[in-house]
């Protein structure tokens, strides 16, 4: 039985190596909701790229020195944005510098690498983002289809990655994005740009039963997460579906606060995972 790939990578915020670890127990159960009698849980291999310590100290020194320089209001909000703002501005390349840019999507390579290890070279990959995590995903599956004609992926990401289907993003089959930013990145490019393509035109020739889909779920009270597929006509075709939830608990769900809460959220959890069904079926059919 072919075992689906998951590499989830986060957002912005303080994280911990474990941040994916409530939504892994909470996607499983309700993958196997969808089949009792087959599923067990163990069919998904996922995998968390967590990128965060490239940048947290200097995000940390940063605070602190901001601290110092006199008394301010809404600390909660401000350090919220401090979070988005200074990783975004750091992960973008800045001319030729792109140091952290090219750190970030080497983590990416290595998670992809783990995910060939134990799930297998041509498992079907499902890339579930959040926050700033779905403009890292959105690059690197863009640098990965233009590979063939362009050469965007330098030598030290290179290095780390591997020269297996779902490493080349050739199984990319589902697209998750959550609390997504990629609308802001769009205004660096004429009409908003283009998206990736998701699932990737190659997965046919591996598992010609997969359809796949890119699904982006936001939540109104979020001021990072946006809809896509109103940027323009490539978008609108590209993804299938702009999906509101209601991310968050009690205290966060109706502010903009409840941009931390998409990966444990029920209603987003069981679209994935009956996607993820699908897929599985699909890859086994």
């Amino acid at each position: 039985m072919n075992k689906i790939a998951i590499a989830v990578i986060h957002g912005i915020g303080e994280q911990k190596p474990d941040f994916a670890d409530e939504m892994t127990i909470g996607l499983r159960e309700q993958f196997v909701k969808q089949d009792k009698k087959r599923l067990s849980g163990a069919e998904l291999c996922i995998k968390p790229v967590y990128w965060a310590p490239l940048l947290q100290k200097a995000e940390d020194n940063l605070w602190r020195a901001m601290l110092k320089g006199g008394t301010l209001d809404f600390i909660s909000l401000r350090r919220f944005m401090i979070n988005f703002a200074a990783d975004a501005i750091a992960y973008q390349p800045a001319g030729s510098d792109r140091e952290v840019y090219d750190q970030v999507h080497g983590v990416f390579a290595q998670s992809l690498r783990g995910l060939a290890e134990e799930a297998g070279e041509k498992a079907p990959l499902c890339i579930i983002a959040h926050s700033l995590g779905t403009v890292i995903a959105s690059n690197y599956i863009y640098d990965l289809q233009a590979a063939p004609k362009k050469k965007l992926i330098p030598e030290t990401v290179k290095s780390v990655a591997g020269a297996t289907p779902i490493e080349k993003g050739e199984t990319l089959c589902l697209f998750y994005t959550l609390g997504s930013p990629i609308a802001i990145w769009s205004l660096r490019y004429a009409d908003f740009g283009v998206p990736v393509a998701a699932p990737d035109p190659r997965l046919a020739k591996h598992y010609p039963n997969i359809a796949g889909e890119w699904v982006n779920f936001y939540d109104r009270d979020d001021v990072i997460g946006y809809p896509l597929k109103n940027l323009n006509s490539l978008y609108n075709r590209a993804v299938k579906q702009d999906v509101e939830i209601n991310a968050g608990g009690f205290l966060s769900s109706w502010n903009p606060l409840s941009h931390l809460g998409y990966l444990t959220d029920g209603d987003a959890l069981k679209p994935m995972a009956q996607g993820l069904y699908k897929a599985w079926a699909g890859a086994n059919g």
